[in-house]
Order: C-alpha cells, then structure tokens, then sequence
C-alpha cells in the first residue's frame, strides 16, 4: 500500500520476501486517497507554519532529541526539512504544529488499514497485527492505524525477540537489516530517531528491567550504565506509557456493568 513519499525499497524488499514465501500479492496505491483527504496540503500547510518558503516538493521529518542516554532532554519534537538544493534546516515544533503534522500524516496507517479490511472481508482473512512489545508498552502505534488489526501475534515479544524469530523463519537479509522506519515521512527516519531514542538491543533490556521493577543498582551493573542513564531512560518509558494509555484501552462506555 505505497503512497507517494512511500520509501520505494520497502515495495521492493516487501515483494522480494513474499516471492521467496510464495505469498500472492496486491499493490494498492493509496496516493489519491490520501489526496481526496487533504492530507498532504494539510500536512504542508502545517509546515509553512514553522518554514513560511517549504515547497511541498521538499523532504520533511519530525525527529525526537538523539541519544537518550548520553544527555537528558525533554521529548520535543524537531521538524527537519530539506530542499531539492540539499539544504536542511530544522526548528523545534510547537504543539499546535506538531499536532497538525501527526494528524495529518497518520491518516496514512489509518487509509491502508481501511484497504487491509476491505480485503479481509472480501476473502475473509483476519487483519494481522505486527506492533511488538516494544512498541505496545510505550504506545509507538496510531489508533485505529496499525493498531486496528483483530490479531496482535507479535504483541508479547521485545523487538529484538522479533528479529530472532524473523532469522529463524527465514526472512530476507535485507528486511532484517534494514533500520525500522514509519515510512510515513517524506525523509527517512527511523524508529530510534522518532520516537525511541536509543538502539533497541539496550532499549529492550531497559524496559524488560522498568516493566519487571528490576533494581536501579542490579540493571546498571548488568548493563555497564550509570545510576542516572538508567533513571533517564526508565521515566523515559513511563512517561511515554501514561501518555499512551488511551490507545491500549476498549473505548469508555457509559454502561457500569462493564
């Protein structure tokens, strides 16, 4: 389901895998769709806010502040441009801009979740789920996006757990080595750029550590941190939780039964 700032390698890897499992395939290009919706004039709009000369010919992204364990900072999102030049700027986003440019550009998981359900009921399959625990706990997933699906089988494992199941079931070296992107931006960004701000390997004992209440002193001694790294990284994890609450929960009802 490419659109038009689709990275065209994940097409191109995601077909050379399903040729390699014998996985018929469909492409449904969702760019009109996503035009019809005003996405990316929207999307644009928000951006000429922060660059009032953005041409929406440019690259864009919105990245979180690099290296979490290296120095604190607060999750401010900073929106990166760059022009056909190759000349790059990038400014701190407001909220009000931010919001605009996220809810833009998530319209795109929840158009391709729509296409995956139009075809699971025409040939009655189930919508199949790839969110990882990783992702789950701190809510890196959209609502109704990627998040809709009626099975999650990867849901319980870390995501370097995903990586080792995906060796031993054979999938392509190039999947496996490519760096995770939301593929949603017009730039490449990856999943450590956007939203999680550390490699997964450290990442995943991290969490498994905050989520198990595994002692400060027994994790930083384990993992060759500093009191302070782990203490960072740890209100990292709950703060980005409690901020996504909402989207691991069935919608509230008024029904007190329930």
């Amino acid at each position: 389901m490419p659109e038009r700032e689709s990275n065209p390698i994940s097409a191109e890897y995601a077909g050379k895998h399903a040729r390699k499992m014998g996985i018929a395939t469909e492409t449904l290009d969702i760019t009109r769709t996503l035009d019809a919706l005003g996405v990316y004039d929207k999307r644009d709009n928000a951006i000429r806010g922060v660059f009032p000369d953005y041409d929406g010919s440019w690259k864009s992204k919105i990245v979180l502040p690099a290296d979490l364990l290296s120095r604190d900072s607060f999750n401010i999102f900073t929106l990166k441009v760059e022009d056909g030049a190759g000349h790059s700027r990038s400014a701190r986003l407001k909220n009000e801009s931010l919001r605009s440019i996220v809810a833009a550009t998530n319209v795109k998981q929840r158009t391709r979740m729509v296409c995956l359900y139009s075809v699971a009921e025409r040939e009655n399959y189930l919508v199949c789920g790839t969110t990882n625990r990783s992702e789950a706990v701190q809510g890196f997933f959209v609502k109704y996006g990627d998040g809709g699906v009626d099975i999650e089988p990867l849901q319980h494992l870390y995501k370097t757990q995903v990586y080792q199941l995906a060796e031993y079931l054979g999938v392509i070296k190039e999947i496996i080595d490519r760096a995770p992107s939301p593929d949603t931006y017009s730039s490449v960004v990856t999943d450590v750029e956007f939203y999680f701000r550390m490699p997964y390997d450290t990442l995943d004992l991290l969490l498994y550590a905050w989520e198990n209440s595994v002692p400060v002193e027994e994790v930083r001694m384990a993992m060759g941190l500093s009191e302070e790294q782990v203490r960072r990284a740890f209100r990292d994890f709950a703060s980005k939780s409690n901020a996504t609450w909402h989207l691991r929960t069935l919608p509230p009802t008024l029904d007190m039964r329930t």
